[in-house]
């Protein structure tokens, strides 16, 4: 079964910028997503001449890979009856930017911190981080090699 998800951008270029210098135009744009509560403010990372204060879209690819995997990994969970309490992930990705200009993430790497209901439960919620990444739709979309450093505590 295909879905289609759709994105518009916009961007307008600033009076008194220029795109003929690489250093002087601006970044900033929006993201409108149809039937969405709001626009995202999207700009470069500061490294690459954003605003650091706006999303960027190396924030955007860590945010949907470890959003995905978290509820993949609640389905999974529900499917075998472990109740999960909280759920946090601090995720980190690498990017390597290569001195021609172009470059791409080399790992990215999950650190959920689950807390389930059961003890006797805990080490099966550990193994299904692996199960998780199969499902989700945004790591099978990657490239790069996806670590689960999962610590599952209990309440």
């Amino acid at each position: 079964m295909k879905h289609t998800f759709k994105a518009q951008v916009n961007w307008t270029i600033n009076k008194g910028e220029s795109t003929s210098n690489p250093r002087t135009f601006s970044r900033n744009h929006k993201v409108t997503i149809a039937n969405k509560v709001s626009d995202l403010s999207v700009s470069a990372a500061k490294t690459f001449r954003g605003d650091d204060t706006l999303y960027n879209p190396e924030d955007l690819l860590l945010s949907a890979l470890a959003s995905c995997h978290m509820m993949s990994y609640l389905y999974i969970c529900a499917q075998h009856n472990i109740e999960v309490l909280s759920y946090t992930d601090d995720a980190e990705g690498d990017l390597e930017v290569l001195a021609s200009g172009s470059g791409s993430f080399k790992i990215v790497r999950l650190k959920p911190v689950v807390t389930i209901k059961n003890e006797t439960q805990k080490e099966l919620a550990q193994s299904l981080h692996s199960k998780a990444n199969q499902l989700c739709f945004i790591a099978n979309s990657c490239n790069f090699p996806i670590l689960h450093e999962a610590i599952i505590q209990v309440e």
